[in-house]
């Protein structure tokens, strides 16, 4: 069987093609193409197949990491949206809670204000209403009204039409039935409904998740059905795969109705190749750190498990969006990344970024701003003429003139300017780090350091020295470890129900009739996708809080069918829960169950696990030796370094940094003070060593 990955970055698009028969993948980079990602994706597959001669009608099935929903939403760039709600309910998608995302700042901007995902005088409103606690019609759904506003949308030009109704979650018929009347009257148009997106309480994000799902739809459903055709045309009749924010994968026919499932989906397969990663290594406590060209993504992964988001922290581009997501968090931070002094005159690397054209100096595009990419060749830690495996040759002179220009606007040596380069950029991941991990009662010393993406294993070793990390894993393929956690994962449903429950009045009969129902549901959404459902796994959760409290916490629940007992027992681990998590609880107050949610699994073929690999010796392995500049302590040294070829280095045999290993798809930087070997699972594990002395 053949399985493809490709994962669409900021910079590059990375391929990885596997056949689960031999057990053999290949991997492949071509630039990205913002204006249209179909192009470098087909491009890219085109060329791995020709490569491996294997024809595209005999892959069984592609596997896609997409950043086509998460950039509309940065960029603010989405469909024209209208909206259809509730009659005296227009603004609740400005007003939002009254809160400010800076507490303090009186110049902030607020996303949803700012930039509306609906502008004011695309949304309407209509005669309908419904009550908790049951659902039950107050007032029937004037669907004249309906009528008129879908008409009065459709001549204002809109791509796409949400309708958000209150109490939605709870009954959805008049939402249903007004989404008749809009697809009878406005064909052609991307119509959603909140029941569809989030059918969950808290109109304001339920509101918003639909608004998103609106304003980037369009452009989701034409870049879905623009890839599926350019694919048949050129002879795939296999199944194409989507991951999903939430860590599974989904038809891509599936996405296109419920794109705002795809926000966060390229930035969950980098955890997913992360995890699986740390698992052939041995190591169940990592933290992933996927560094491209443009950006840096860090997640968490304890025990094998990642984190799932609470809605409390759930936001894409500064919008609430009540989905389920894997919990990581990305800043500007990557090779491209652009270094500068900002208006008050501090010095600053990214979040700016040189992007794929024009790129770093040193791509000889025509960018002149200073880089990390730059720097790293200034500093000596790239090879220039073998970058990408010598499929791209870079410019060392631009890279030095660009560093150069920044180092006299600084007042700083050239090698200073580099290394502060690298520096700051090392800093600002770890502090994000921090964020993720000891800001949430997690001790990084305890984790091992997963350092993936073209620019990840330059930089995971002092970023790991500077939070204490005591180990970093580089994986097999570490450019394109995002592309690998594509082939990692399994098909993932989510269905959430609310049902506001107090502890010390739990109806079990009602909980077993509730988790029955939406089971079954995810059963059919299996059978619908060609999984045996029989076969598939279920996992049950409650979103917990003590009874006032404004936020939930995820609380497993036993699987089978709950008794009393059972329920009582999960109930009461919720007080460790909120103690780790807030530092304190309360043992003696209620607990109020508000969702249920229940997540099935459904089983699709997988990488398989990387041979040991065969290596060589170090010898054999070492290409050259030259200069590179590393700090130790206070001080700039330049010290004699090994540059191997990875693929040729023995396992389990120690390299004692510095050096530099090389392979196609990234560079590994062995630090002074650390030592790097193979290990049999054809990782790269670095350590820490005796810091060796240099020449200054």
């Amino acid at each position: 069987m053949h399985l493809i990955g490709v994962d669409v970055g900021g910079t590059f698009t990375d391929i990885v093609l596997t056949d689960t028969g031999k057990n053999v993948t290949r991997t492949h980079k071509v630039s990205s193409t913002p204006e249209d990602p179909s192009r470098a994706f087909l491009k890219g597959v085109m060329e791995i197949c020709q490569a491996a001669d294997v024809p595209l009608s005999a892959v069984d099935h592609i596997f896609h990491g997409t950043t086509v929903a998460t950039n509309a939403a940065l960029q603010y760039r989405g469909a024209r949206a209208g909206m259809i709600t509730t009659r005296g309910f227009r603004d609740i998608v400005h007003i939002g809670r009254h809160q400010r995302p800076q507490h303090y700042s009186i110049q902030q901007s607020i996303p949803w204000q700012d930039q509306p995902l609906v502008l004011r005088r695309h949304r309407k409103v209509v005669t309908e209403r419904l009550a908790p606690p049951t659902g039950e019609v107050v007032t029937p759904l004037d669907e004249e009204e309906v009528r008129r506003a879908a008409l009065e949308l459709r001549e204002a030009g809109v791509a796409s039409i949400a309708i958000c109704f209150l109490f939605s979650y709870l009954n959805p018929e008049h939402e249903r039935r007004a989404k008749a009347i809009v697809e009878q009257h406005c064909p052609g148009i991307f119509v959603t409904c909140s029941h569809e997106v989030s059918p969950q309480f808290r109109e304001f994000e339920r509101f918003t998740t639909t608004a998103m799902n609106a304003f980037i739809g369009p452009l989701v459903r034409d870049y879905v059905g623009r890839l599926a055709e350019s694919l048949r045309a050129q002879g795939f009749d296999g199944e194409v795969h989507i991951m999903r924010s939430n860590g599974g994968v989904s038809p891509a026919r599936a996405i296109a109705e419920l794109p705002v499932y795809t926000l966060m989906s390229g930035l969950a397969a980098g955890v997913l190749g992360g995890a699986w990663v740390g698992e052939l290594a041995d190591r169940r406590n990592v933290i992933t750190l996927d560094i491209g060209g443009t950006s840096a993504d860090i997640g968490v992964v304890t025990d094998g498990r990642f984190a799932e988001a609470s809605a409390r922290d759930t936001y894409v581009a500064g919008y609430p969006i009540l989905v389920p997501m894997i919990d990581l968090h990305t800043i500007g931070a990557g090779g491209g990344s652009i270094a500068q002094r900002d208006a008050a005159g501090a010095f600053r690397v990214g979040p700016q970024s040189a992007g794929a054209v024009p790129g770093p100096a040193a791509y000889g595009q025509g960018g002149t701003e200073a880089t990390v990419t730059d720097a790293n060749i200034v500093l000596g830690r790239l090879d220039a003429s073998n970058f990408l495996g010598g499929a791209m040759s870079l410019d060392a002179g631009a890279a030095r003139s660009a560093i150069q220009s920044l180092a006299d606007r600084l007042g700083l040596p050239l090698l200073e300017a580099a290394e502060g380069v690298v520096a700051v950029l090392n800093a600002n991941m770890a502090n994000a780090i921090r964020a993720r991990t000891v800001q949430k009662g997690i001790d990084p010393r305890r984790y091992a350091l997963v350092a993936s993406g073209g620019a990840g294993p330059l930089h995971g070793a002092e970023v790991a020295g500077v939070l204490g990390v005591p180990e970093v894993i580089v994986p097999p393929y570490p450019g394109i470890n995002s592309a690998i956690g594509l082939l990692t994962t399994d098909l993932k449903y989510d269905v959430v129900r609310t049902a506001f429950m107090v502890s010390v009045a739990l109806d079990v009969d009602r909980l077993n009739a509730e988790f029955a129902s939406m089971e079954e549901a995810l059963r059919e959404q299996l059978e619908a996708d060609g999984v045996d459902p029989t076969l598939a796994g279920f996992q049950r959760f409650a979103d917990a809080r003590y009874v006032g409290q404004g936020y939930e916490l995820r609380l497993p629940l036993p699987a089978a069918q709950l008794k009393r007992e059972a329920v009582a027992e999960a109930v009461a681990a919720f007080h460790d829960l909120h103690e780790q998590e807030y530092g304190h609880h309360f043992p003696k107050s209620p607990i109020e169950l508000v969702n249920l949610r229940v997540t099935a699994v459904g089983s699709v073929p997988k990488i398989g696990v990387p041979p040991t690999p065969q290596g060589g010796s170090l010898e054999s392995a070492r290409l050259r030796t030259r200069d590179a500049v590393f700090r130790v302590g206070t001080e700039l040294r330049s010290f004699e370094t090994a540059f191997y070829d990875r693929s040729r280095l023995p396992v389990g045999e120690p390299i004692a940094g510095p050096a530099i290993l090389l392979q196609a798809d990234s560079t590994t930087v062995v630090p002074p003070a650390w030592t790097a070997e193979v290990d049999a699972s054809s990782a790269i594990i670095m350590q820490s060593a005796a810091p060796p002395a240099g020449k200054s």
